[in-house]
């Protein structure tokens, strides 16, 4: 790692940084609210087009975390950290089936949120506040890891001084980075991530394209790289007396492998920052569209994680692996395209952290404030109880961040998709049938939400004895496998099994309130209006 400041980069990250922060207050104006609701605030009107949803989606699922956390992966351990990208080819033909049904009905019923969608499916309270709670906690440390990316490529460029440097100083520039993040977000709402994610994406690509092309070049080329990353990874990592990594993963691993990548993928669109997106979206073509074109983010995903091998090649030493990638921009970089890079980096993690945080509010706001507090909210009123959660969800990432060790973060996080993956079977579930009785979904998401976390807590690493890794023998199999799928399966079989027994009992299944038709109904059919009940009427459109 260099010594000093890199100012040259410094200077490009700033330009940058700037830019966007005026266009995020910028925002405001563009696409100009009709009235003061959550529709408006939350989801942007649900106006967006093809091509600002992509962008929207992309910022949205593609991260400063994945930009950093990806080829930190491969680098520290091998071909296992490309788990993401088939996980990412899964998802895509998954929620062509599902998100056209979950946007027609939220479309139709005005629902802001999936929670919203639940209570009104199956009439539950109790249903729709665990998933409410489960995708806040899922998200929060999401966030966080958003403001590790940030913190990761200002290591790097040596702003905020050395270990020995007095804290408020040293977290300065993450502060203010936080600062202008929480104010443009209070200000314009989804429309101000939307604006970003255009420079945001574009910087990534031009950033991933040079970097493919020019490292290999300087590093000798590709036949080069895999051969010196091969020799590292097969020496012995003295905390675990096994090789480093491998190449490609060995037969023990693939069931971990392959239950990670399944599982990951079912648990990546019941975050409620990638439904927030999607609702976002004017049209039930939009979303259908999307779906057949955000796989050229894969391809973007596969070409980033060789990054991990090239840090490798290039003889990256850090002691914290997400600095990895960081560092090798550095390295290997002109000072001027470093910036370029970081100021990717940074502004990856500023769009999805500014969707994740107002996602979280709306689920706050919509199923926990109005549902249990103040039922007869006004839509202003929502609006102003989102943006202020808005910001106390930031504020608790920021203290998350700044007072626990970063590996902490990423067990939160890892657990977080253990928890929200147990939301699927009320979600999708409920989006193809009424089956599926209430409370057994709501019993199967507690078996699951305590298996899930029960087995994270006793998985140990070499560097920490609890929530050491997201993976465990599966019951049954004696095969290693994602805890989270493990957890799911779980999950589907109590709800099915209570099912029956709660049928045969004849129990109160609770009001449906969409019909066969909300599901497949688009913004332009004929006699398709927003219906929303009493209590949130005049919030939608």
């Amino acid at each position: 790692m260099k010594d000093g400041v890199n100012g040259v980069a410094l200077a490009v990250f700033i330009f940058f940084f700037l830019a966007v922060t005026v266009m995020g207050f910028l925002a405001a104006r563009w696409r100009k609210a009709e009235n003061d609701s959550l529709d408006e605030w939350g989801l942007g009107g649900r106006s967006f087009g093809t091509w600002v949803t992509w962008f929207l989606l992309g910022g949205d699922l593609y991260t400063a975390y994945t930009f950093v956390a990806v080829p930190a992966a491969i680098y520290a351990a091998g071909a296992a950290g490309f788990f993401a990208v088939p996980y990412t080819i899964l998802v895509y033909p998954l929620i062509f089936t599902f998100l056209p049904r979950l946007w027609s009905v939220s479309h139709k019923h005005g629902y802001v949120t999936t929670s919203d969608f639940v209570r009104g499916r199956f009439g539950s309270k109790g249903l729709s506040l665990a998933v409410a709670v489960t995708g806040i906690l899922a998200t929060m440390p999401y966030i966080a890891l958003q403001l590790v990316g940030i913190q990761a490529v200002l290591d790097v460029m040596g702003v905020g001084g050395g270990e020995g440097t007095n804290w408020f100083v040293k977290d300065l520039p993450l502060l203010i980075a936080f600062g202008v993040l929480a104010a443009y977000t209070y200000s314009s709402g989804l429309r101000a991530p939307a604006l970003i994610a255009f420079v945001k994406d574009t910087l990534i690509y031009i950033v991933i394209a040079v970097a493919i092309i020019y490292i290999p070049i300087k590093l000798g080329g590709f036949d080069d790289i895999f051969a010196k990353a091969g020799e590292a990874f097969s020496q012995t990592n003295p905390a675990t007396g096994k090789p480093r990594g491998a190449l490609a993963p060995a037969e023990p691993g693939q069931w971990t492998y392959a239950t990670l990548a399944l599982g990951s993928a079912l648990a990546l669109f019941m975050y409620p920052h990638s439904i927030t997106a999607t609702l976002s979206s004017r049209s039930r073509e939009v979303i259908r569209r999307n779906t057949t074109i955000l796989p050229l983010y894969s391809l973007m995903l596969g070409l980033l994680a060789l990054l991990g091998f090239m840090a490798i090649a290039a003889g990256v030493k850090v002691t914290n692996g997400q600095l990895a990638i960081p560092q090798l921009f550095e390295d290997m970089f002109p000072s001027w395209f470093a910036g370029v890079a970081f100021a990717a980096i940074g502004i990856g993690a500023l769009v999805p952290a500014a969707i994740m945080s107002i996602a979280a509010a709306n689920l706050f706001t919509r199923n926990i404030y109005k549902e249990f507090i103040k039922p007869d909210a006004t839509p202003a009123q929502e609006t102003k109880v989102s943006k202020l959660v808005s910001l106390l969800v930031k504020v608790g990432a920021l203290v998350f961040v700044l007072t626990m060790d970063k590996t902490v973060a990423i067990n939160f996080q890892l657990l977080g998709g253990i928890w929200i993956l147990q939301t699927f079977p009320a979600l999708v579930g409920g989006l193809f049938t009424r089956w599926f009785h209430r409370w057994a979904l709501l019993a199967g998401w507690a078996v699951g939400m305590v298996y899930g976390t029960v087995a994270a807590y006793g998985v140990a690493s070499p560097t920490q004895k609890h929530f050491g890794g997201s993976s465990k023998e599966i019951p049954g199999i004696g095969e290693i496998g994602y805890i989270g799928l493990t957890a799911f399966v779980i999950n589907v079989v109590v709800t099915v099994v209570l099912t029956f027994v709660l049928k045969a009992a004849k129990a109160p299944e609770g009001i449906d309130e969409t019909k066969p038709s909300d599901y497949t109904a688009d913004a332009g059919d004929p006699g398709v209006v927003v219906e929303l009940p009493p209590a949130t009427a005049g919030a939608g459109h």
